[in-house]
């Protein structure tokens, strides 16, 4: 089996659907015994350029283990689904379990939130001493 990393974006009015649709597809995985490694739901995020007068759309990222019939029978029930907007699906050369760039970014977006919030004075601040002449 190989392994295949899959982004599919979601039509927003199909947005609460996107968690029966990737049951749907772990099912097909699994049922093919397949594995889902890695499997991450990124939300809705603005669109580069419109697609179908849409500019935002729910994306969900997938690290599959699979053989080529089931990879055959996801991509085509991408291709005939409405909801799905836009897929892609590249061949990996190893599992990857560890999380994306855009979910280790949006950890540190929150991470540094509350730093900031953390970070903020309390009353008054005081002006900061200059420092020592030499």
């Amino acid at each position: 089996m190989r392994h295949y990393e899959i982004v599919f974006i979601v039509h927003p009015d199909q947005s609460e659907q996107v968690p029966q649709m990737v049951e749907r597809y772990k099912g097909v995985i699994a049922a093919k015994s397949g594995t889902v490694h890695r499997l991450e739901d990124w939300g809705r995020r603005q669109l580069t350029y419109p697609i179908q007068k849409v500019h935002k759309a729910h994306y969900v990222l997938m690290n599959i283990e699979c053989d080529n019939e089931t990879l055959a029978e996801l991509e085509h029930s991408f291709k005939f689904s409405d909801a799905v907007l836009r897929h892609l699906i590249i061949k990996m050369p190893k599992a990857v379990i560890t999380p994306s760039a855009m979910m280790r970014e949006e950890k540190s977006k929150s991470m540094m939130e509350r730093g900031e919030r953390a970070a903020e004075p309390r009353g008054e601040a005081r002006p900061a001493e200059p420092p020592p002449a030499a």
